[in-house]
């Protein structure tokens, strides 16, 4: 069976140049999602990758449409190929039912690798010069100043006891879970 998976980041845009492609490459069924590019929560390519079977095809119009990245869709392409399944890009030189296709799809992902590795050793890098100026890496430690004014509207709202903790996160715009880190925070005792 010959699977098509379309997206497109915004509801602004038309799948329809996607779909007529997917159509013409002999798809039987194509699946639809509106999903932005960095997103890693894709319930439609998710389902599609669960159900598609070892001899089955899954047709893209283009590798951006599948992958956040090119190591997210070598990841991809690594599960597919060891299901013995096979991928079709129509706009990428990628079609792994040729020995031409799989070339291409080893290159990429060695490209992939490579990618990694470099970020890796750039990263390591950076951190060593930052060390050896006597910098640390990480996160800052503490609170920004926009978050301690909200420390102290918590402390005063809960004391105060005409709002409940949801209410005083609705009113702060900040979650449950962060009101109590700010109580905590100001020493204030919570509950009782």
């Amino acid at each position: 069976m010959k699977y098509g998976y379309a997206r497109i980041s915004t509801r602004d845009q038309s799948l329809d140049m996607q779909i007529d492609a997917l159509k013409n490459a002999g798809c039987d069924r194509i699946y639809e999602e509106i999903a932005k590019g960095a997103r890693t929560d894709r319930p439609v390519l998710n389902q599609l990758l669960k159900i598609i079977q070892p001899g089955d095809t899954l047709v893209i119009w283009k590798f951006d449409r599948l992958g956040r990245s090119l190591q997210h869709l070598v990841k991809i392409f690594n599960d597919l190929i060891s299901r013995d399944i096979n991928i079709i890009s129509i706009k990428d030189p990628v079609d792994t039912t040729t020995p031409q296709g799989r070339l291409m799809f080893n290159i990429f992902s060695s490209l992939a690798e490579f990618e990694k590795e470099i970020i890796q050793e750039r990263t390591n890098a950076g951190l060593q010069a930052a060390r050896a100026r006597g910098k640390l890496g990480g996160r800052r430690r503490g609170l920004s100043q926009r978050a301690m004014e909200k420390t102290c509207a918590a402390e005063s709202l809960y004391k105060e006891g005409k709002l409940s903790a949801i209410e005083i996160s609705k009113k702060l715009e900040i979650s449950k879970t962060t009101l109590y880190k700010y109580l905590k925070i100001r020493n204030v005792p919570i509950g009782g």
